[in-house]
């Protein structure tokens, strides 16, 4: 059966529907082995006693067809919550197996930025499709939102938003409220505009509603308040409002105009793609979107491939050195023993290094204009940690080879943690100087650029000091 393929399922939707008495499943058993098992009964008692996002999960790791048969069982509001708790690319699958009435009424009760946010990553297919099935309304809120660029917090927001005018009395202000909430995603957080839409501040639900009815919300705004414009990135909005505690965080236009809300449950949904996304690339690997259960083996191993491969012509540069120090090794043959434990050092000290920059980067603790003062702060951290690793590696040395040995290995151990910090430490902000994301200077890489330097090291300092 193919994914799109699921119109047999009609015979046994109408006998589910006519069930009287539900079956208690088996506990710990999951929905996909219910639904392997074609007990219709089972899983509408799986489904009626697991909450949304519980099934979310559970969908995430079937194939299309599974996911297909056990999304058709759901009524219609806990369709679409489900629907909503879902990753894109398993959004367009369950989209993939519905038709007509259903797919119409699924996609017109989303929210736009959900919406917005499936179709950014959805085939152009798809995407005509769900805009075909959209009332006028929703297809010029939803089009508005794919307008702005890429990893913009346009693209974000919600533009269901309940503002106030400023010369409005609170009993007012709460009747609009009351109108307009309706099809608003948030009434929390109300923006307050003059007659051009232009913000002048905010004003929050609670004091409203714990303020007097003849109060003025002109009384009550705040005008000065946290907001993004529009184009900013949505990375450095979310982070912001983390920043500021909000809840909620306007969004206006090039002139001031708002356009929207950026809500704190997309706020943090934005914040946990930048950071899987940088978990990713510092492990050295391409980040994918979906169930890491429900990807396939060859998909897995194609989205590491290229950085092994990358990594792997980069560590010839250690075979270069160790082939140019080869008349070296030879006369202290010894020195090969410690070759594992220096590197394997180094790529430690620089790969702590990359990740802590990495990330100060990523929440503003450090900027570009630091480069120098991090420099300097990772130098002297790799010179401690490497004159505490010194100590150990010279007792080693000294019991397994000569005192000479010893020395050198501790002598490299203090240059190597030293060196590697500081290398660690400042990629990522001459990649961000560049424009190139950080977290692609990965541990993997900083590791192997140290691992060919740290030998570098090793043989020079072994024959200053064992005069070879």
């Amino acid at each position: 059966m193919s994914p799109t393929d699921l119109s047999v399922v009609d015979p046994v939707l109408s006998a589910a529907e006519s069930t009287e008495s539900m079956p208690q499943f088996p506990q710990g058993e999951s929905l996909r082995d219910i639904v392997d098992c074609h007990r219709v009964d089972a899983t509408l008692a799986w489904l009626d006693n697991h909450p949304p996002h519980l099934i979310a999960d559970e969908l995430a790791r079937m194939d299309a067809v599974q996911a297909g048969l056990a999304f058709r069982l759901l009524d219609k509001d806990r369709a679409l919550a489900v629907f909503e708790e879902l990753e894109p690319v398993d959004q367009q699958q369950i989209l993939s197996g519905l038709r007509g009435q259903a797919f119409r009424e699924l996609v017109e009760e989303m929210d736009p930025d959900d919406r917005a946010r499936m179709l950014r990553e959805a085939p152009a297919k798809v995407a005509k499709k769900v805009l075909a099935g959209l009332s006028p309304n929703e297809r010029r809120m939803t089009a508005a939102l794919l307008g702005y660029p890429e990893g913009a917090v346009g693209r974000y927001m919600t533009p269901e938003v309940v503002a106030l005018p400023r010369q409005v009395t609170v009993a007012q202000a709460l009747q609009m409220v009351r109108v307009k909430g309706v099809g608003a995603e948030t009434v929390y957080t109300l923006p307050v505009v003059d007659l051009g839409r232009r913000l002048i501040g905010i004003v929050e639900l609670r004091e409203l509603v714990l303020s007097a009815p003849e109060a003025m919300v002109s009384d009550l705004v705040v005008t000065e308040p946290v907001f993004a414009r529009a184009t900013d990135s949505a990375e450095k909005a979310a982070r912001l409002m983390r920043e500021t505690n909000l809840i909620n965080l306007p969004v206006v236009d090039s002139e001031d105009r708002l356009v929207g809300l950026l809500t704190i449950d997309d706020a943090v949904e934005v914040i946990e793609a930048a950071d899987s996304e940088d978990v990713a690339r510092q492990a050295g690997t391409t980040p994918w979107a979906g169930h890491y259960m429900a990807a396939g083996v060859f998909q897995l191993a194609r989205y590491r491939a290229m950085w092994l491969m990358l990594l792997l012509v980069a560590a010839t540069l250690t075979v270069s050195v160790t082939d140019a120090f080869e008349a070296t090794l030879a006369q202290a043959a010894h020195l090969a023993l410690f070759i594992p434990l220096l590197i394997g050092a180094g790529g430690n000290a620089g790969a702590q290094a990359a990740t802590s920059c990495v990330r100060a980067l990523a929440v503003g603790e450090v900027r570009v204009s630091d480069l120098l003062r991090v420099i300097w702060r990772e130098c002297r951290v790799g010179l401690v940690l490497g004159s505490m690793l010194a100590v150990v590696g010279m007792i080693i040395g000294g019991i397994f080879v000569s005192a000479q040995i010893a020395l050198v290995v501790g002598i490299t151990l203090i240059v190597i943690c030293g060196w590697a910090a500081t290398i660690g430490g400042t990629m990522p902000l001459l990649a961000k100087k560049l424009r190139i994301d950080p977290a692609v200077i990965s541990a993997p890489m900083v590791t192997t650029l140290v691992d060919a330097t740290g030998l570098i090291i090793y043989f020079t300092t072994a024959k200053v000091v064992l005069g070879i």
